[in-house]
């Protein structure tokens, strides 16, 4: 078989298209897959990331892809990649509208899949005052009233950042308990501890003003920092047998430091990757893949 691109990427957010930039410029036949559902598609802005800080990541995305369709040697189609497999030593891309494509290497940028928390109220302000990560978001409610909402013992760590922001509240929900080291380190933070669970989320949606506690007490919060569960957004890395670690958030798929997988040839690069997610470790880490994937076609693997 006759492989039809030297790489497919699938994935055309930040990773993605950084990967697939490399190997555009390095005139490697390239096919771009992606469903546009990007991570970040529930908030308005992205920030931090250097030049584009306050653009829309919709906006951010569009730039990028007509850039990179501008290259000769790249096609870019908008759907999702259904299935991924081995070939007789190339890699066979199946899209959700039955057609087929090959390649002689494979970029994995397909992203993850937040899971919020079972607590009503917390979807339908996803992105806007229910957060993740803040250094994205955590400027944009300065000198609001904050909150982190406990789902794992990584939470004191979230905890002790946010108040660089703004005054805090932690509430551990009854999934842990700071020890008396870290109780001390979150005292001297003015981090409040909040040991009964939160039971409802208050205000007009997006919008946030508070949280019902179990006793019916209510906390003024404006905004509320959750670490998300992940998931894969994507079954390709598993169809293609890549082996993944145990994140604190979530599995990741297993790369070494030039973004290879365990499988020859298939490479992976942004938030299904790594446990450090954003857009600008998106995009580095993109860079790192499609540079040495393009390696890998000249010196092997």
């Amino acid at each position: 078989m006759r492989s039809q691109f030297d790489v497919i990427v699938v994935g055309g957010s930040f990773a993605g298209l950084s990967a697939a930039m490399q190997l555009a410029r390095a005139r490697r036949r390239v096919l771009v897959v992606d469903g546009r559902k990007p991570r970040n598609r529930y908030t308005a802005h992205s920030h931090g990331f250097f030049g584009q800080d306050g653009k829309n990541p919709t906006e951010i995305i569009g730039e990028a892809t007509a850039q990179l369709a501008q290259y000769p040697t790249v096609d870019i189609v908008t759907t999702e990649a259904r299935t991924a497999s081995q070939l007789d030593g190339h890699f066979v891309v199946t899209l959700a509208d039955g057609l087929s494509f090959c390649a002689d290497r494979i970029v994995l940028a397909t992203g993850v899949r937040d899971e919020l928390p079972s607590l009503p109220g917390l979807d339908e302000r996803w992105g806007v005052s229910v957060l993740h990560c803040p250094y994205c978001h955590g400027y944009e409610v300065v000198d609001k009233q904050l909150g982190v909402l406990a789902t794992n013992a990584l939470s004191i760590h979230q905890a002790l950042l946010i108040p660089d922001w703004s005054p805090t509240t932690w509430f551990t929900q009854g999934i842990v308990e700071a020890t008396p080291e870290e109780a001390a380190l979150l005292g001297s933070r003015n981090v409040r501890i909040e040991r009964l669970p939160v039971v409802e989320v208050l205000g007009n949606a997006p919008e946030m003003r508070g949280l019902r506690l179990a006793d019916n007490r209510v906390v003024a919060i404006d905004a509320l920092f959750v670490a998300p569960h992940t998931h894969m957004a994507s079954s390709l890395a598993q169809q293609l047998g890549c082996e993944f670690d145990e994140g604190p958030m979530g599995p990741t798929i297993r790369v070494n430091e030039f973004k290879q997988t365990s499988i020859p040839g298939v490479f992976a690069a942004g938030d299904a990757a790594t446990p450090w997610t954003n857009a600008t470790f998106a995009a580095a880490a993109g860079v790192a893949a499609g540079v040495a994937t393009h390696r890998s076609l000249i010196f092997g693997l």
